[in-house]
């Protein structure tokens, strides 16, 4: 063999060693990047406290948030504690009618029983002094006498309104104590009650017609206003007593069963409905 031969021999094998250790480099070089053994162990580290903080930061980092948050449970509660009071104020208010204007009368659902001494004697001092509203239907009645100028004798400024007011409750005062003791004397019923019907027009008439009727002892029979009319046209004549002059105490006495015709109609019909519009003020009924 020439040495020439040989030569290119040894080149050839010099050429595929290095082929070969370039391949096993490549080799372990891929197999390096599809599996490091390095990277794994690394992860957990950068996992475990970033998240932890992540889930408290909603908590603590928005200040902002949590006043708002703060502000609506107190506004709802305000809201809350508002309606309370509002409705415990209905509470106490629903049975304003018959406390301020209308009276003691009989509700519709109930049946009248006859009165004894005593809760005459109730009814007569609550109806005629103690009664908040019927001193607002003094001043409503003097308004009206201030209005027309009768008497026309009395001055029409503040010192004639005063005398206005005092007539009328003179006149009311003994027209109640007149028809508080007919009524005890005959064993009327002095108190309205409620019809059992429905309908306006109905519980209208009804109204109306019991200014003109009233039961006897027995809450059975129906019998004429005579002690009502009588404490009405005598609380009249009474008052010509202080009236200026000229005055006509039968004249006065028959204008004053006329006005309560009028105006016990008007009051019987309020109270008919008057526990309609209470309710349609948002009180409820016990």
């Amino acid at each position: 063999m020439s040495s020439a031969t040989l030569r290119h021999r040894i080149g050839i094998i010099r050429v595929c060693a290095l082929a070969f250790f370039c391949i096993l480099t490549i080799r372990a070089w891929s197999q390096d990047q599809q599996n490091p053994p390095v990277q794994q162990p690394e992860a957990p580290p950068t996992q475990s406290p970033e998240p932890k903080s992540e889930e408290t930061k909603p908590e603590s980092s928005n200040p902002a948030q949590a006043v708002a948050d703060k502000t609506k449970e107190v506004t709802l509660q305000a809201v809350q504690t508002t309606k309370s009071a509002a409705q415990q104020g209905l509470v106490s208010l629903r049975d304003w009618e018959e406390g301020w204007f209308t009276g003691t009368y009989v509700p519709r659902d109930r049946s009248p029983k006859p009165l004894n001494r005593e809760q005459r004697k109730q009814i007569y001092l609550t109806e005629t002094l103690t009664r908040p509203g019927d001193y607002f239907k003094r001043a409503f009645a003097a308004t009206i006498d201030q209005a027309r100028g009768s008497p026309y004798q009395w001055d029409d400024g503040w010192a004639g309104y005063g005398e206005r007011f005092a007539s009328r409750e003179g006149q009311f005062i003994s027209a109640n104590s007149l028809a508080a003791l007919a009524n005890a004397k005959l064993g009327y019923d002095p108190r309205y009650d409620q019809c059992h019907c429905s309908g306006f027009w109905p519980r209208t008439r009804h109204a109306i017609w019991r200014n003109f009727v009233t039961y006897d002892s027995t809450e059975q029979h129906v019998r004429p206003q005579l002690g009502l009319y009588f404490g009405a046209f005598g609380g009249g004549m009474i008052s010509a007593a202080w009236k200026p002059a000229p005055r006509n105490a039968v004249t006065e006495g028959t204008r004053a069963a006329l006005e309560q015709g009028g105006y016990g109609s008007l009051l019987n019909i309020f109270i008919e409905f008057a526990g309609d519009i209470n309710k349609k003020l948002g009180s409820k009924k016990r």
